[in-house]
C-alpha cells in the first residue's frame, strides 16, 4: 500500500515513516524542508534498509501536489505538514493560517481530484483548550483554543468534518496528540528543532548536552502535585505506531473517526527534569520563571477509545522517553547537522 505522508521529514513524520516501512507500507514523502533536514532520508534508509520516495515541495502548491498524486497509486494520506510553535503563531498568525489551514484545503482538493478519500490528520489536544476536568475524552467540547496554532488545528478539523458531511464516503481520522517526546531507540533519529526549542524535552536535552545554560520552568504555583504544569507525554514511537493502527483499523472505513493519542498519565515539568537527570547522569540546572499566558495547569488523555477501536495503547514510560532522547541528543549534539 502506498501512502502519501505530508511533512514526512519532520519529527513525528519521520518516525512514522520508519514504522510504516517496517510494517510493509510504502510512504511517499512530501516536505518543503522548512523545519526538517534532508539528512533524515539517510537515517530512515539506514534503519529500514529502504529509501522512501521523497518529493521536495510545498502542500500549498496545487500543481505540484497534483503531479505527485498522478505519478502514484496512492491509497491514503497521513497529513503531518504544518507549523507548530505556539509562541510563534501568536506573532505570525497569518503564516500559520496560510500554511496549516490553506495547505490542508489544497491537499484535500488534490485528494478529491485524485479520488483518494482516506486521510489521517495530525491534530492536537490543544483543540480542547483548558479542559474543565481530566482525563480528557474525545467527547469533550473543542474550539476554546488559546492561540493561533491551536485554532489552525481546530479549523482544519472543522473543514474535514464538513467535508465528511458533504461526502460521506470519505474516511477521515483526526488524531489528537498530547505531548510527543522521545526518539528512535537507535539514537540515530530524534527531534531537531530549528532555533530555540519551543517544547520542554528538546530544551532539557540541549541543556544536558551543553548547548543551553539552564532550563526555564514557567510557573511553580499551579494546582498540581509540585506546582509545575502537568502534561501527558507520549513516546514518538508509540505515536508513530498509533498512526499505523489508525490506518489499518479505520483507514478504509467511511466515517469521521476521532481519537486521543496519549498515555493516560500526567507528568509534571519537574517530574520530567528528574527523569532526564537520571537518564543523563547529572542534575540539570533550571530557574523558575513567571507563568506563560495561555498555559494550563494540567492535561492528560483518556485513552480507552483508541485502545478499544484501534487496538493501540502506548507502552513506553517516562524513563524510556528520557533515555531515548538522551541517546539521540548525546550522539547528535547538533541534531542532523552533526558529523
Amino acid at each position: 500500500m502506498k501512502v502519501l505522508v505530508t511533512g514526512g521529514m519532520g519529527y513525528i513524520g519521520s518516525h512514522t515513516c520508519v514504522q510504516m516501512l517496517e510494517a510493509g507500507i510504502e510512504p511517499i514523502i512530501v516536505d518543503n524542508l522548512f523545519n526538517a533536514k534532508e539528512a533524515v532520508l539517510g537515517r530512515i534508509e539506514a534503519l529500514t534498509g529502504k529509501a522512501p520516495l521523497f518529493y521536495h515541495g510545498d502542500i500549498r502548491d496545487e500543481a505540484f501536489l497534483d503531479s505527485v498524486f498522478s505519478a502514484h497509486d496512492i491509497a491514503a494520506v497521513i497529513h503531518f505538514a504544518g507549523l507548530k510553535a505556539v509562541g510563534e503563531s501568536v506573532s505570525k498568525p497569518l503564516e500559520y493560517y496560510d500554511n496549516n489551514v490553506n495547505g490542508s484545503l489544497v491537499l484535500a482538493r488534490c485528494m478529491e481530484k485524485a479520488g483518494v478519500k482516506s486521510i489521517v490528520f495530525s491534530s492536537s489536544a490543544t483543540v480542547y483548550g483548558d479542559p474543565a476536568s481530566v482525563p480528557i475524552t474525545e467527547s469533550f467540547p473543542t474550539g476554546a483554543t488559546t492561540n493561533p496554532y491551536g485554532r489552525s488545528k481546530y479549523m482544519v478539523e472543522q473543514c474535514l468534518s464538513d467535508l465528511f458531511v458533504a461526502q460521506s464516503d470519505w474516511s477521515i481520522t483526526l488524531l489528537r496528540y498530547f505531548n510527543p517526546v522521545g526518539a528512535h531507540p537507535s539514537g540515530t533519529m530524534g527531534e531537531d528543532p530549528q532555533g530555540i526549542p519551543n517544547n520542554l524535552m528538546p530544551f532539557i536535552a540541549q541543556v544536558a548536552v551543553g548547548r543551553r545554560e539552564k532550563l526555564s520552568i514557567f510557573g511553580d504555583d499551579y494546582s498540581t502535585h509540585d506546582g509545575t504544569g502537568v502534561r501527558d507525554y507520549i513516546h514518538v514511537m508509540d505515536l508513530a505506531d498509533g498512526h499505523i493502527a489508525a490506518l489499518n483499523a479505520v483507514g478504509s472505513k467511511a466515517g469521521l473517526h476521532i481519537y486521543n493519542l496519549g498515555t493516560g498519565t500526567g507528568s509534571s515539568v519537574l517530574d520530567m527534569v528528574e527523569a532526564f537527570s537520571a537518564a543523563c547522569g547529572t542534575s540539570l540546572p533550571y530557574e523558575i520563571c513567571p507563568r506563560r499566558a495561555g498555559d494550563i495547569a494540567q492535561c492528560w488523555a483518556a485513552t480507552e477509545k483508541a485502545e478499544r477501536e484501534l487496538g493501540w495503547k502506548a507502552t513506553r514510560n517516562v524513563a524510556e522517553m528520557s533515555a531515548d532522547t538522551w541517546k539521540w541528543q548525546s550522539n547528535n549534539p547538533n541534531g542532523y547537522t552533526s558529523v
